[in-house]
C-alpha cells in the first residue's frame, strides 16, 4: 500500500491574541502556547491579568500588551511593537469584545450611545486591528487570521440586538477580507453559542444549563472547545478560508 503523505502541523511562530486575558482568549493562548507558539496576549485594562496569564503559558518568550479595541492609538502602538520585536506575524486571534445585555424586545432601552459603543467595541475595533496587522500579517508563514463571532449573527438571538448587528458585521468581513487577503492570509470566523465564561454580565450557570438541556449535543460549550476551534482553523484547515465555524453545540440547527 502506498503511503499518505500527511503534512506537518501549520504551527504559528509567533501569534497574537486580543482579549487574552480572559475566557476564549485565555484559553486560546494556552493552546497555542502549548503548541510551541509565542503569544502576544493582548488585554484592555488588567495588565496584573495579563501578566498572570503568560507567566502560566508553556514555553517562553511571550508578552502581554495593551490592545484596546476603543484605542485606536494602542492598536498602532502594538503593531509597532510587535514588528520591531518580530518583524512579523503569523496568527491574529480577534477575541476581544465585551457586551451591554438589553432585551430584544425593548429597543427603547437600546440607545444610541449602548449601539455605537457595543459595534465600536465588537466590529469597527476587531476590523482596525487587522488592518493595522495586515502587513505583519503578510510576512508571516501560513498567516491565518480568526475572528471569535457570534451563533447570534446567524439565529438573531443574542445579549443585544445591537451585538447581534456587529457579530453579523463581523462575519461579512471574514468573508470579504478572505477574499481581499487571500493568498498570503487566510480568514474565519469561529461562532459560538452561549460559552461558559463571565462575559455575558449576569448570566449563570443554571441558564446555560437550561439552554444547553435543548440543544442537539446538550453540552454547555467551554472556553476552550471554542479555543479548540480556533487553532484547528490555524492549524488544520490550511486549505480552507472565509468560512464561519459553528462551536454552538448544534443550536444553529
Amino acid at each position: 500500500m502506498a503511503m499518505i503523505d500527511i503534512p506537518s502541523l501549520a504551527v504559528p511562530r509567533t501569534v497574537l491574541v486580543t482579549g487574552g486575558s480572559s475566557g476564549i482568549g485565555r484559553a486560546t493562548a494556552a493552546r497555542l502556547a502549548a503548541l510551541g507558539s509565542t503569544v502576544i496576549v493582548g488585554y484592555n485594562s488588567r495588565p496584573e491579568i495579563a501578566d498572570e496569564v503568560v507567566a502560566g503559558l508553556q514555553g517562553s518568550g511571550h508578552l502581554a500588551m495593551r490592545i484596546s479595541m476603543e484605542d485606536a492609538q494602542s492598536i498602532t502602538a502594538a503593531a509597532a511593537a510587535v514588528e520591531q520585536r518580530f518583524g512579523s506575524l503569523d496568527a491574529l486571534v480577534n477575541s476581544g469584545g465585551s457586551t451591554t445585555p438589553v432585551p430584544a424586545t425593548d429597543l427603547a432601552a437600546l440607545t444610541d450611545e449602548i449601539f455605537d459603543r457595543t459595534v465600536m467595541i465588537n466590529l469597527r475595533g476587531p476590523f482596525a486591528v487587522m488592518r493595522t496587522f495586515r502587513p505583519l500579517l503578510e510576512r508571516g508563514a501560513g498567516a491565518a487570521i480568526v475572528n471569535v463571532s457570534s451563533i447570534a449573527a446567524r439565529t438573531g438571538i443574542g445579549s443585544s440586538l445591537a451585538y447581534v448587528a456587529a457579530k453579523a458585521g463581523v462575519d461579512a468581513l471574514t468573508i470579504a477580507l478572505a477574499k481581499v487577503l487571500a493568498p498570503k492570509v487566510r480568514v474565519f470566523s469561529v461562532s459560538p453559542a452561549g460559552v461558559d465564561t463571565g462575559f455575558v454580565p449576569g448570566r449563570t450557570r443554571e441558564q446555560l444549563e437550561k439552554t444547553a438541556e435543548r440543544l442537539p449535543l446538550g453540552h454547555v460549550t467551554t472556553a476552550d472547545d471554542v479555543a479548540r476551534a480556533v487553532v484547528a482553523c490555524i492549524v488544520n484547515l490550511t486549505s480552507s478560508t472565509g468560512i464561519v465555524v459553528p462551536v454552538d453545540e448544534g443550536r444553529h440547527l
